[in-house]
C-alpha cells in the first residue's frame, strides 16, 4: 500500500516516529527499518511495541492445555490450579465479575489509606495526636472538625464512584442469559455450557460458535465496546457443527471437546481445535464470540463457553485503577514538608522567651527541665499548625470543574454536547500537559472511506465531474443494483466495462467482487453489505456500481451478478489478510471448472510476487505514488489461474497446516505463500478516510504549544501513517531510508541515540524489532532506550497495538520521562489508555457500555477532537 512522498518499503507494521526535518544532517530525515523476529515465527517480522518494549507488552506464547468438554460440568471441574503454597482453586472460572475498587470490609481502610498521602492530611492529623490535655493549646475539636469535614467529603465521593461499579456489575452478573433449557444469570455460567443468543443479544463469555439459523451458520457480531470499530463483522461455525447440530436434542447430546490456547489478552489471536467423533477440526479467531460483543442481523446462535470471567479476552486486557496525583499534588506534599520543618525553630524561640520570663505558679510535675521542655515546645507547634492551610485547595479545584462545566466554548453545538469535567482533582494539569496519545478510529478519523481513483492495467479512472442531476441521464440506469452514493465517477471506464471485451478490466473487477470478507442481505428488496472495514465495502460497492455484483456467500460458495449475469464461484480456500502477509487472498474454481487465484494487498507485497515488471507495472508503481501523495489509501490487485495438479498437491499441506496447534499460523503462512507467487498485476485502487473536523487545526495548535502528539491504533501501518501524512503529523520532509537489520538489542539502540544526539531531532524514524528472553535489567534497558528515543521525536504514530498495549505505552512514557500525559479515545478499547493517561478524556457522546463503565477513570467528556 502506498504512503504519501517516498514509501517504506518494509513489509511489517511499524512505528512511525518522526518530526519536521530542519537543517540538513547525516540522517537526512531519514525513516530506519529494522525487521526482527519472534519466537513462532522465524523471520516474521513484528511492530516495535511487540519488541522494544516486549516482553512487558506481549503475553507469552501461550500453552494449549486448556480443555474444555462441552455438557459436562464434572468433567470441567476436575481440573485444577495452584493458588498458594498447596493450596489448589478451580482451574475453570464462573463467569462472575468484579470491577469495584472496595468492599465493605476494605472501604476505610484503604480510603484512608489514600488520603493521608496526602502530607497536609498527615501533618494534621499528627497535630490532633499531639492534642492532650497537658499540651494541647486549643481546643482538639477545633483541627479535627475541618480534617473530619475534608476526610468524609472525599470518601463521600470515592463511595459513591464505587457504589456505581459495584451496580454496573451487579447489573451485568445478574443478567440473564438462555441456555439449551431455561435461563441462567451471567456469574452463573460455566466453561462447557452451551447458550444460546437471539438478534441484539450481548455475548456473556468467549463462546465457541456451534450453530446458528443464518445461512452457513453464519453470525453477525458488531465489536464497538472490544475494538471501537462500528461496522459489522461475521463468525462462521465449524463446517461439522453446521452440519450436524441441526435441532437442540443434538446440541444437548454434544459431547465436543476444546483443546485450545490458555487465556490470555491478544484480542484478534485464537488458536484451537475442536476433537468430536475421534476427528479434529480447527479453530480460529473466525469462530469465536468474544464477551461483549453484540449479536446482529442473526436471528439466533448457539455457542459453548470456552473462556468465562476474568478468563475472558476482554477482562485480560483491563487493566488496574491506579491512584492519579497531580504535580500540584506532588508540590504540595513538598511545601508542607518544607513549612513543617521551620516550625520547631519559633517553637524552641517561645519556649526559650517564657523560661526567661517564668511562670508564677507551675504545676509539680513541671518542675522538671526535661518535662517542661517537652510540653512546651510541642505546645507552641499546636499553636503554628495553622501555618498550613487545611482547605484551600480543595476549593480551588472544585471551582475550575464548575467552570469547566459552564465554558460555552467547549460546548459542541452539531451534537449539543457540553464539556463534563468528573475530577474535581486534576484540573490544573491541562497547563502541563506535554504528551497527548490519541485514538485514531473515531477520535481522529470519521471512519468513512469513499472510493476515489483506481488504475486499470496502468490507466488512471476516477477524474470525472460529477453527473448530471436528471434521474433520465444517469449512467447507471442498466443496474438495477447501482448505489447511488458513490462519488466514483469515469465514464470511458465505464463504456469500457459495459463492452466487456478487456480481461484486466473484467478481472479487476471480478477481485474486488470476490476477495473480501463481506456479507450480503437483501432487505425491504435492497441489497445491503455487512463489512468488517469500512474500506472493504467501499471496494465491494465499487464494483457492484460496475456491474460485478457480490450477492452472496456460504461457507464454499460466493455468488455474483455480472453484467446482468449470475455466476456461482465455489471457494476452495480463504487466505485471511493479517499484519504480517499484508495481503488477502481467495482462490475459488469458476463456474466454466478453472481455479483462479484473487489477491489483494499492499503494493509492497504484490510486486515482490509478480510474475513479471514491465511497462504497466511501472506506471502502476507511478499511480500509486500519485495516490500517496493525496493521501489516499491503496491496494493493489493481482490474480492467477491454477492448474488442477498445482492445487490437489497444495490443498493436502493446507488441511495439515490447517489443525495443527503449535505453529498453526507461521506453517499456514508459509503454505499461503507458495500459492502466492507468480501472480499478474491489474491494477491499483484508492480510498480516503475522511477526518474529523477540525483535526489539522486542532494538532497545529498541540504543535505550537510544544506538545508531542502520539497516535495509538490497532490499524495495519499502511492507514494510520496515511492518517499521519493526512493530518499533517507527518511530513513529506522525512525521507524513508531502508536499513535492515537481524536484531535489534539495547545496546545498539542506545548507541545509536548517543551517536546521533541532536540530529534525530530533524529526522524521522519507522523501527521494528523482536520479542526476545531478557533479563529483567535488559528490559528497563530498552525500555528506556525506546523512550529516550521516542521523545525526541515531535510525532509518533504506533501501529496494530492492542487496547493493553496502549496502556503500556503510556504507563512507559510516564516511568521514564515523569511528564503530564493526556489520553483521549472514543471507545471501549480505550479504556486502558485512559486509565494510565494522567488526563483522560473521553470523546463524544456515544460511547459504549464498557466505556460508560470507567467512567471513574474519566477526567473529562468531550464531544470531539476539536474541542481538546
Amino acid at each position: 500500500m502506498g504512503l504519501p512522498g517516498p514509501r517504506v518499503g518494509s513489509g511489517s507494521p511499524q512505528i512511525h516516529l518522526g518530526v519536521l526535518s530542519g537543517a540538513p544532517t547525516v540522517c537526512r530525515g531519514a525513516a530506519w527499518t529494522f525487521p526482527l523476529f519472534t519466537p513462532g515465527s522465524p523471520g516474521g517480522p513484528l511492530s516495535l511495541l511487540q519488541g522494544v518494549v516486549s516482553p512487558c507488552l506481549l503475553s507469552p506464547a501461550p500453552a494449549f492445555t486448556w480443555e474444555v468438554q462441552a455438557n459436562d460440568k464434572a468433567y470441567n471441574g476436575q481440573f485444577k490450579q495452584k493458588a498458594f503454597l498447596c493450596w489448589q482453586r478451580k482451574k475453570y472460572k464462573r463467569n462472575a465479575i468484579h470491577t469495584a475498587k472496595y468492599n465493605v470490609f476494605s472501604f476505610l481502610p484503604l480510603n484512608l489509606y489514600e488520603q493521608f498521602h496526602r502530607m497536609s492530611n498527615l501533618y494534621f492529623l499528627l497535630i490532633i495526636i499531639l492534642q492532650v490535655g497537658q499540651i494541647s493549646t486549643l481546643p482538639w475539636f477545633t483541627l479535627f472538625a475541618p480534617l473530619l469535614c475534608l476526610l468524609t467529603i472525599r470518601a463521600t465521593r470515592d463511595l459513591v464512584d464505587d457504589i456505581g461499579r459495584h451496580r454496573s456489575d451487579r447489573a451485568i452478573n445478574n443478567r440473564p442469559c438462555q441456555i439449551l433449557v431455561g435461563k441462567r444469570k451471567w456469574e452463573n455460567l460455566c466453561v462447557g455450557d452451551l447458550v444460546c443468543l437471539h438478534k441484539d443479544s450481548i455475548v456473556p463469555a468467549d463462546l465457541v460458535l456451534l450453530a446458528s439459523t443464518e445461512p452457513s451458520s453464519l453470525c453477525y457480531v458488531e465489536t464497538a465496546d472490544i475494538d471501537g470499530e462500528t461496522n459489522l463483522k461475521f463468525r462462521q461455525a465449524p463446517t461439522i457443527t453446521h452440519r450436524e447440530l441441526t435441532n437442540i436434542g443434538k446440541m444437548a447430546s454434544f459431547q465436543g471437546e476444546v483443546v485450545c490456547e490458555e487465556p490470555n489478552s491478544r484480542m484478534h489471536h485464537f488458536v484451537g481445535c475442536l476433537e468430536w467423533k475421534g476427528k479434529k477440526y480447527p479453530l480460529d479467531g473466525g469462530n469465536i464470540l468474544l464477551r461483549g460483543c453484540r449479536i446482529r442481523n442473526t436471528d439466533t446462535c448457539y455457542g459453548m463457553v470456552i473462556y468465562a470471567g476474568f478468563d475472558t479476552k476482554i477482562m485480560k486486557n483491563c487493566g488496574k485503577i491506579h491512584l492519579k496525583r497531580t504535580k500540584i499534588d506532588h508540590l504540595m506534599n513538598r511545601l508542607v514538608v518544607l513549612v513543617s520543618f521551620p516550625e520547631p525553630l519559633p517553637s524552641v524561640a517561645e519556649h526559650g522567651g517564657g523560661e526567661r520570663k517564668g511562670p508564677s505558679h507551675r504545676q509539680p510535675w513541671l518542675s522538671f527541665p526535661s518535662f517542661s521542655t517537652f510540653f512546651i515546645f510541642w505546645g507552641f507547634l499546636i499553636l503554628l499548625s495553622v501555618m498550613v492551610p487545611m482547605a484551600i485547595a480543595e476549593f480551588i479545584y472544585l471551582g475550575n470543574s464548575i467552570f469547566i462545566n459552564w465554558d460555552v466554548h467547549m460546548y459542541y453545538e452539531p451534537q449539543d454536547f457540553p464539556a463534563k469535567a468528573r475530577s474535581t482533582s486534576l484540573n490544573d494539569q491541562l497547563g502541563q500537559v506535554q504528551y497527548v496519545f490519541s485514538d485514531k478510529t473515531g477520535t481522529l478519523t470519521q471512519n468513512i472511506m469513499n472510493f476515489k481513483k483506481c488504475c486499470i492495467n496502468g490507466v488512471v479512472y476516477g477524474g470525472d465531474p460529477p453527473w448530471p442531476a436528471s434521474p433520465t441521464e444517469d449512467p447507471y440506469l442498466w443496474n438495477k443494483f447501482a448505489d447511488g452514493k458513490l462519488l466514483f465517477q469515469d465514464m470511458e471506464l465505464l463504456r469500457i466495462v459495459r463492452a466487456n471485451e478487456d480481461r484486466t478490466v473484467r478481472e479487476f473487477w471480478r477481485v474486488l467482487a470476490i476477495c473480501h470478507t463481506v456479507m450480503a442481505q437483501e432487505k425491504n428488496n435492497q441489497l445491503l453489505y455487512q463489512a468488517a472495514s469500512p474500506d472493504e465495502e467501499a471496494l465491494v460497492t465499487a464494483a457492484r456500481n460496475f456491474g460485478y455484483v457480490f450477492l452472496a456467500r456460504t461457507q464454499d460458495s460466493i455468488t455474483l451478478m455480472e453484467l446482468g449475469e449470475e455466476r456461482v464461484y465455489q471457494v476452495l480456500a480463504m487466505m485471511d489478510f493479517n499484519s504480517i502477509r499484508k495481503r488477502m487472498s481467495v482462490l475459488v474454481r469458476a463456474p466454466e471448472g478453472g481455479i483462479y487465484l484473487y489477491t489483494k494487498g499492499a503494493d509492497t507485497v504484490i510486486y515482490e510476487r509478480l510474475l513479471k515488471k514491465g511497462p504497466t507495472e511501472w506506471t502502476t508503481e507511478e499511480a500509486l505514488a500519485s495516490f500517496a501523495e493525496q493521501t489516499l489509501r491503496t491496494l493493489c490487485l493481482a490474480y492467477k489461474e491454477v492448474d488442477e495438479d498445482t492445487y490437489e498437491e497444495w490443498r493436502q499441506r493446507h488441511q495439515e497446516a490447517s489443525i495443527l496447534l503449535q505453529n498453526r499460523a507461521h506453517t499456514l503462512h508459509q503454505v499461503y505463500d507458495e500459492m502466492e507467487q507468480n501472480l499478474q498485476l491489474l491494477g491499483a485502487t484508492a480510498i480516503e478516510d475522511r477526518l474529523q473536523d477540525g483535526v489539522l487545526e486542532t494538532i497545529k495548535c498541540l504543535k505550537q504549544g510544544n506538545i508531542k502528539v502520539w497516535v495509538l491504533t490497532g490499524d495495519k501501518q499502511e492507514i494510520a501513517v496515511n492518517i499521519g501524512f493526512a493530518c499533517q503529523l507527518l511530513s513529506e520532509n522525512m525521507e524513508p531510508g531502508e536499513e535492515r537489520m537481524t536484531f535489534l538489542q539495547a545496546r545498539r539502540l542506545s548507541l545509536m541515540w548517543r551517536t546521533l544526539g541532536i540530529q534525530l531531532r530533524n529526522s524521522g524514524l519507522a523501527s521494528q524489532d523482536k520479542d526476545s528472553n531478557t533479563s529483567e535489567s535488559a528490559e528497563e534497558r530498552r525500555e528506556r532506550a525506546f523512550v529516550e528515543l521516542a521523545s525526541q521525536c515531535q510525532a509518533v504514530i504506533c501501529c496494530r497495538v492492542t487496547p493493553k498495549q496502549k496502556a503500556l505505552i503510556v504507563a512507559l512514557v510516564k516511568k521514564y520521562q515523569n511528564v503530564v500525559t493526556l489520553a483521549i479515545g472514543d471507545g471501549a478499547n480505550d479504556i486502558n489508555m485512559i486509565k494510565s493517561g494522567r488526563q483522560a478524556p473521553t470523546l463524544g457522546p456515544t460511547w459504549g457500555t464498557a466505556c460508560l463503565k470507567s467512567q471513574s477513570n474519566t477526567v473529562f467528556y468531550l464531544a470531539a477532537f476539536i474541542e481538546v
